[in-house]
């Protein structure tokens, strides 16, 4: 038997020597155990940050900057007056008043959502209040909460409208607000399941098969919401179209992210499109009663976009606004450039030579 035979090879360390701790601390982060044991801690902080987002965004709506229109055309009005200066008080000086000299003024004021009531005279010393829950139910019911309450301090005689109700179906204004949330949710976990399931497809294919994904997900978000359901009723083209938008956009932010972090994709695109993105929104509360930085931030954030987006295309039809297609567009465009430049860094494709083929080669 020879010197070498019957003896065994050490299993860590040269020559026989123990492992040091940078070589065992290099072993563990390849085992499986390091990354299960770095999602359970993200996966529990992700827990506790949606519930604190959630809360902190949508528990008390407070009003911060409450935009109305005040007729101020016409003889003096003591008892508008009165009640302005009732509800600055009761408002905590949060309603920021637009003089308009006419009714109609105010009124096209209001079509286009610069503001969100029209406080005018009524008869010799009452007071008219024309909301629109459409414009923001919360926003809407607060103020008409607040209204009588100081009409009633003032003896002010006043009436009340909902000139801009929501939909029968949607009495709370919250069905838009989901729609989207499941157009934001299902688009990246759609591309979640694309990298899982169909890591071989190449970029362009990979783009075409998100667009195919987004574009079908959002007919039977619409279908089910409208024909299905008839909670609301939709624009159905133009609604169908922003939730594909949507969708599409969103499945390709994680897909910007996956390029960029690897498997740790779904922590930034979970961040943005869901722990900021869905509660400054303003589909769950008007942005006028968020904290002021989520109600800046949420609109240029894709769930804002597509809230906004759905909103106005919903209930003002003669009012449309480009921003929120702006929105998605650069975010849409940033991401695809992103995964497009850098798509040799993103795992999968056809055009990657297998580990195997490339050993055999070398």
């Amino acid at each position: 038997m020879s010197a070498g035979e019957g003896t065994e090879h050490p299993a860590h360390g040269a020559h026989g020597r123990p492992p040091t701790r940078r070589e065992r601390w290099q072993e563990y982060k390849r085992s499986p155990y390091f990354p299960a044991i770095v999602l359970t801690l993200i996966i529990a902080a992700a827990a506790g940050l949606f519930a604190g987002s959630y809360t902190y965004a949508l528990a008390n709506p407070t009003p911060h900057r409450i935009p109305a229109a005040l007729v101020t055309g016409g003889p003096a009005a003591p008892g508008v007056d009165r009640f302005v200066g009732g509800m600055e008080k009761a408002l905590d000086a949060s309603l920021e008043l637009h003089p308009y000299t006419t009714r109609a003024e105010a009124g096209e004021a209001l079509e286009a959502q610069k503001v969100f009531a029209i406080l005018r005279p009524a008869g010799e010393r009452g007071v008219a209040m024309d909301l629109a829950a459409a414009s923001g139910a919360t926003v809407a019911q607060l103020l008409g909460e607040a209204g009588v309450e100081v009409a009633r301090r003032a003896d002010v005689p006043l009436v009340v409208r909902d000139v801009k109700p929501l939909q029968q179906g949607d009495p709370r204004g919250l069905a838009l607000f989901y729609i989207s949330l499941a157009a934001v949710i299902i688009g990246f976990i759609g591309s979640i399941q694309l990298s899982v399931n169909a890591r071989e497809l190449i970029p362009i294919e990979r783009i075409a098969f998100t667009i195919a994904y987004a574009l079908l997900g959002g007919f039977c978000i619409a279908a089910v919401v409208d024909w299905a359901l008839g909670a609301v009723d939709l624009p159905f083209v133009q609604s169908w179209l922003i939730l594909s938008f949507t969708m599409f956009t969103s499945g390709m932010v994680f897909t910007m992210f996956n390029t960029l972090m690897g498997r740790w994709a779904m922590i930034p695109t979970w961040g943005v499109m869901v722990l900021l993105g869905n509660p400054s929104s303003g589909g769950a509360v008007s942005w006028p009663l968020l904290p002021s930085l989520l109600g800046h931030i949420g609109r240029w954030l894709p769930p804002g976009a597509s809230v906004n987006a759905q909103h106005t295309a919903v209930y003002y039809q003669g009012h449309q606004y480009a921003f929120p297609y702006v929105v998605l567009t650069v975010w849409s465009l940033v991401s695809c450039t992103v995964f497009w430049v850098w798509r040799h860094r993103h795992r999968g494709g056809r055009d990657r030579m297998p580990e195997h083929a490339a050993a055999a080669s070398s």
